[in-house]
């Protein structure tokens, strides 16, 4: 008796879910009756009146010599040629991730470099200690991931990009990658 009624009540729920399923919010389509293509109403006027100046698009104007007057425009690369700076508030984290480390709280010194990486994305300082304390931890994979990023956001700053490139150097050595490191120390001497 009790399986008749749990087999009852599982087809009575599954009947209705499938019944919900059915129909969609809102009903069915509605689809007009007649064999005729609907044609959109014309669009309303504000003046039928033929002393109107054309419009002229600006695809439909004629091509013309750039002026004299005008400097030509340079286009600005999409990354900064200067690494962004340090803010006081992630300059503070930075440090206190060092002490951290020194102290050997890796963990608590990943954290508040992480922390300094959201408030300060665009600085290679933060990605670079990042990446050593990721070195700290045996984390290689990630320290190297680090670097990279730090390298593309060093812009210009040749001390930056020195520092990255001789971290990068260390980073691929430990994880057994001589050839990668070689290449990294070449670029850090040719800066």
């Amino acid at each position: 008796m009790k399986i008749k009624t749990t087999f009852r009540t599982g087809l009575i729920i599954a009947m209705l879910t499938l019944a919900g399923c059915a129909s969609g919010p809102g009903g069915g389509i509605y689809v007009p009756v007649g064999g005729e293509p609907a044609k959109a109403p014309e669009p309303p006027r504000t003046s039928t009146g033929e002393d109107e100046a054309p419009v002229w698009r600006k695809s439909e104007q004629p091509a013309e010599a750039p002026s004299e007057q005008e400097p030509p425009r340079t286009s600005s690369p999409s990354y900064s040629e200067t690494g962004e700076g340090l803010s006081p508030a992630a300059l503070s984290l930075v440090r206190e991730a060092e002490g951290l480390l020194k102290r050997g709280d890796t963990s608590g010194a990943i954290a508040r470099l992480e922390r300094a990486q959201r408030i300060a994305p665009r600085s290679a300082e933060v990605y670079f200690k990042l990446s050593e304390a990721y070195v700290v931890s045996n984390q290689l994979g990630s320290a190297e991931q680090f670097t990279l990023k730090g390298l593309s956001l060093a812009g210009n700053d040749t001390r930056l990009q020195r520092a990255g490139w001789s971290l990068l150097a260390d980073i691929r050595r430990a994880r057994g990658n001589v050839a990668g490191a070689d290449q990294a120390e070449a670029r850090a001497a040719a800066l």
